[in-house]
């Protein structure tokens, strides 16, 4: 199912959306962009701590499954329970798996089956679409 048609426990008026976030995350978030490789802070994070969904807050990832790729996004070898969709994506000649947020439908990035151990996967998410909340 499209992430357009699905109703989202959390929604909000294009305009609202607008307001929220800053142009490149509504980008991302609302139009299926993707950030430049490299480009995001959050790509060389380190802290113990979790990434929360820039749209509505919602916890994703934990730094416990962060690693690095090497293709200049965050990478995670897999998501907190529940936390992510994924719906299919045949834009550019090509069918890919893309990750979206389950409470706000928000565009994260895409996964791939090329991760490391155990779980073989590699969540490739727009760091402008994530905050980063300090572990304790």
């Amino acid at each position: 199912m499209d992430t357009l048609e699905k109703t989202f426990p959390v929604t909000k008026t294009d305009a609202e959306w607008r307001q929220q976030l800053t142009p490149e995350q509504y980008d991302v978030l609302r139009g299926h962009g993707t950030e430049r490789p490299g480009s995001c802070a959050l790509n060389y994070e380190k802290r113990a701590g979790t990434f929360s969904c820039v749209g509505c807050g919602q916890d994703l990832f934990t730094n416990t499954t962060k690693f690095e790729s090497g293709t200049g996004w965050p990478s995670f070898d897999q998501p907190l329970p529940g936390s992510v969709g994924t719906t299919i994506d045949r834009k550019f000649f090509m069918v890919r798996t893309e990750v979206h947020c389950s409470r706000c439908g928000g565009h994260l990035g895409h996964v791939f089956p090329d991760g490391p151990p155990p779980t073989g996967q590699r969540y490739c998410i727009n760091g402008v679409a994530l905050d980063f909340k300090p572990g304790k």
